[in-house]
């Protein structure tokens, strides 16, 4: 069972580190990224946050006092900074701090 898991672990380390590293393979030297991959790097961040936004609000409505309003402020503090710093890390990291703060203070 040991050996099973860690050769899941290994096997997700491995595909992760490829994915990750792929990219820096095929487009090093001379090699340009197509136009396609510029524009979906300009996208990407921005959707990615409007996806978390989404799940963190979908279950706003069943209990609004108790998570409805930390997740409307807190998706707004992450809205804010994301456009004020264009940061996807630093607006993450504030809206999680926003959020927990929130829902032990209410």
């Amino acid at each position: 069972m040991t050996a099973y898991i860690l050769a899941a672990i290994l096997t997700g380390a491995v595909v992760t580190f490829m994915l990750r590293a792929l990219p820096f393979l095929l487009f090093s030297g001379k090699r340009e990224m197509p136009a396609w991959m510029h524009q979906l790097g300009k996208i990407l961040p921005s959707a990615i946050m409007a996806v978390l936004i989404v799940y963190c609000l979908r279950g706003a409505r069943s209990d609004f006092a108790g998570t409805g309003i930390p997740g409307l402020i807190a998706a707004a503090v992450v809205v804010l900074t994301y456009k004020w710093k264009h940061s996807t890390f630093i607006s993450i990291v504030a809206g999680t701090a926003v959020y927990m703060a929130l829902i032990r203070v209410m």
